[in-house]
């Protein structure tokens, strides 16, 4: 039982986190910008070869809290900050769903990095969002060391905390905000 009240805890913390960041105050902006620098940080950290991903991407955005959850179905939500050749350049929500076997919640990082202005400007358009099949790879030491782009884009998550077991499909959908 408790385990279940858990789960739905971070079920609601997800439908929280769907507030359209659009409609937020600067300052909250601003603190989805500096946990977006903290989380870059933390990427690195873990693996020091992507610096070098971030050094050369034409732009990436970060999603520095990403909250996950589901039972049957399932959710995701996260604000990011998106940026072009290092620089801030706008706002991103990312939201999730999806159905089959899953349980539990968790929290992640995640980093999509554009190889060429085409694909970061399909992204500012909102024309931009992963199928069922895209495929993100965790952060570990040495992780992006053979990670090439696929279609102009790679994907990379860090878990935060929580454990969810899931074999389901689903996508994500972004929409993207200029500063």
């Amino acid at each position: 039982m408790k385990n279940l009240n858990i789960i739905w805890v971070i079920v609601m913390a997800c439908a929280l986190n769907i507030s359209p960041v659009f409609g937020q105050s600067r300052a909250k902006k601003n603190k989805i910008i500096a946990d977006s620098q903290t989380a870059k940080a933390e990427f690195i950290a873990q693996d020091g070869l992507m610096k070098g991903l971030f050094d050369r991407a034409y732009g990436y955005v970060i999603f520095p809290n990403v909250g996950k959850g589901g039972l049957g179905v399932g959710a995701a939500a996260g604000n990011g900050a998106v940026y072009e050749r290092g620089k801030v350049i706008g706002m991103a929500k990312m939201s999730q769903l999806s159905i089959g076997f899953q349980a539990g919640g968790q929290a992640y990082s995640e980093v999509i990095f554009f190889e060429s202005k085409k694909e970061l400007d399909r992204f500012k358009d909102s024309r931009f969002e992963f199928a069922a099949q895209a495929s993100a790879v965790a952060v570990t030491e040495g992780a992006s060391a053979n990670v090439k782009y696929t279609d102009g884009v790679m994907v990379f998550t860090m878990e935060k905390g929580g454990l969810m077991y899931e074999a389901s499909i689903g996508g994500q959908k972004f929409k993207y905000k200029r500063l």
